[in-house]
């Protein structure tokens, strides 16, 4: 039996093609009927529920939380004067510090790569499992669940919020207000806080951070990020989500009628309608319009109206439902994560089927593991040495009294490592070559210098040819850095001009 239910004549002129409503437009058609520009916000109030999506949001909360204001606190020993904080983005050094891994900014491609393969791990929970990220992992998420905490235990929950602010202002409501903002604030400096400390060393910037003899940098993101938070979780709450954030737009593309879904189940709640305890259930939904799914939504929305941009698919309004089932005594889950192919086949009194594994999580996976395995490759086979040539310009050659050419080059050797090295460097690709630094005779090639721990050794360094052993005008060559059993060439040219001449 093919179950059709058409809701399209109760919708107004804004509804979508699936049969759904903005938030905007039912915001709209009821404090603007005549249509308008713009519209002031109106405020949500969202109910505290209780379950099990709410717990898991609480618990990824307090985690999240955790993991941003502890770990720069965390110590990790390093050899000699570098920083001992395991995460630090160090400007002033040039590198950055993960545990064990120190990046130069010459291996920045490691974040790229990193970056990547957020975006593509991104990707492909979203195809399977929708806007998770959104609904438990977001910062603004997480912010505003910490701010929508602190307010109700200041104000209340959702009824006892919208009296106070309906009412004439009173010492109570205003003491109540004051402290909700005042620890708004405290949590918004402390986020930005936290923010700087991944810049600096934590334990000095923090004692130098109240003398005012912290960097100017520090003071200005500490209260840009104070300013932001306490403005994002505090005041606009959904309108970063729906206005601000592009993912809501680009998540789109990512999701099919596959996807796992925050869903309101039209087949088995509709008609619906309100119950009362001594009447049937038959010939009717077990939707019985409470709205409490719509109250419990921090967006703001009905979910019942389908899917919706502004759904975050958090799972509050599961719980708010699932609480009226076992008051009505009807089976959970009327509204539950499922899949659009799920719910066109229940009403059309089919087996719902549910698929993985399909294409586009397969390419996700794929590109997923292939970038992983890169980036897994890039680390193991980093060398701690690096090298980097620049010939001279001018002159680009000198001719020696005994016919010899010699050209001039800056070497740059980098020592990743945590210990001074002894290094040997060759010049390849010709014959009877001869190495000289400023101030000392020449020898043959390779020599052997030493590049301190940590840093960068610059070289000047001039490389003469015999002039029989000079092939051409221009020669590839190479220099080869070689320690402890690393090595690491740059390709040059020696130049030697036309047929030996000017």
């Amino acid at each position: 039996m093919t179950v059709v239910i058409d809701r399209t004549k109760t919708l107004p002129p804004e509804a979508r093609r699936d049969g759904s409503v903005s938030a905007a437009a039912r915001a709209r058609s009821k404090s603007d009927p005549g249509g308008g520009l713009y519209k002031p916000r109106t405020p949500i109030y969202p109910k505290l529920v209780h379950g099990r999506w709410r717990q898991i949001k609480w618990a990824l909360m307090v985690l999240t939380l955790a993991v941003y204001y502890v770990t720069p606190w965390i110590r990790w020993d390093r050899p000699g004067k570098l920083p001992d904080q395991a995460i630090l983005v160090d400007f002033d050094g040039r590198r950055f510090y993960f545990f064990d891994i120190q990046l130069w900014p010459q291996e920045v491609y490691f974040i790229t790569g990193l970056l990547v393969l957020a975006a593509l791990a991104l990707f492909l929970v979203s195809a399977l499992f929708g806007r998770l990220w959104c609904g438990y992992a977001c910062p603004q998420t997480v912010w505003t669940d910490l701010f929508l905490f602190v307010e109700r235990q200041f104000e209340g929950d959702r009824n006892a919020r919208m009296k106070r602010d309906s009412s004439p202002m009173s010492f109570d409501t205003l003491w109540r207000k004051v402290g909700k903002h005042a620890v708004w604030l405290g949590i918004g400096f402390g986020t930005g806080g936290a923010w700087i400390f991944y810049f600096h060393d934590a334990p000095s910037l923090l004692s130098s951070f109240w003398i005012g003899q912290a960097p100017a940098t520090a003071y200005i993101f500490c209260a840009l990020l104070t300013f932001t938070t306490y403005v994002f979780a505090g005041f606009m709450r959904e309108q970063i989500c729906i206005y601000m954030c592009p993912w809501p737009r680009i998540q789109g593309a990512m999701l099919d009628k596959h996807s796992l879904q925050v869903t309101y189940l039209h087949d088995r709640g509709e008609t619906r309608g309100p119950h009362k305890k001594t009447e049937t259930w038959e010939g009717r939904g077990d939707c019985i319009d409470c709205n409490q799914c719509v109250v419990a939504c921090p967006m703001g929305i009905d979910i019942r109206d389908g899917g919706q941009l502004e759904c975050i698919n958090c799972g509050l309004c599961i719980d708010a439902c699932d609480e009226i089932m076992d008051r009505v005594e009807r089976p959970r889950g009327l509204i539950a994560y499922d899949t659009d192919s799920a719910v066109d086949k229940r009403a059309c009194g089919e087996k719902p089927t549910y698929h993985l594994i399909r294409p586009r999580t397969i390419f996700y996976a794929a590109v997923l593991t292939l970038v992983s395995g890169i980036m897994i490759w890039g680390l193991s086979h980093r060398v701690s040495l690096d090298l980097h040539v620049l010939p001279d310009r001018n002159p680009t050659f000198v001719r020696l009294h005994d016919g010899a050419i010699r050209n001039g080059y800056t070497l740059k050797v980098a020592n990743r490592g945590y210990a001074d090295r002894d290094v040997e460097i060759d010049f390849a690709g010709l014959e009877g070559v001869s190495l000289k630094t400023p101030g000392s005779p020449a020898v043959p090639s390779p020599i052997h210098i030493t590049v301190p721990a940590n840093e960068v050794r610059a070289l000047r360094l001039f490389v003469t040819v015999p002039a029989d052993k000079i092939p051409g005008p221009a020669n590839p060559a190479r220099f080869v850095v070689r320690s402890l059993g690393e090595r690491v060439e740059s390709r040059t040219n020696f130049l030697a001009g036309a047929a030996n001449g000017d």
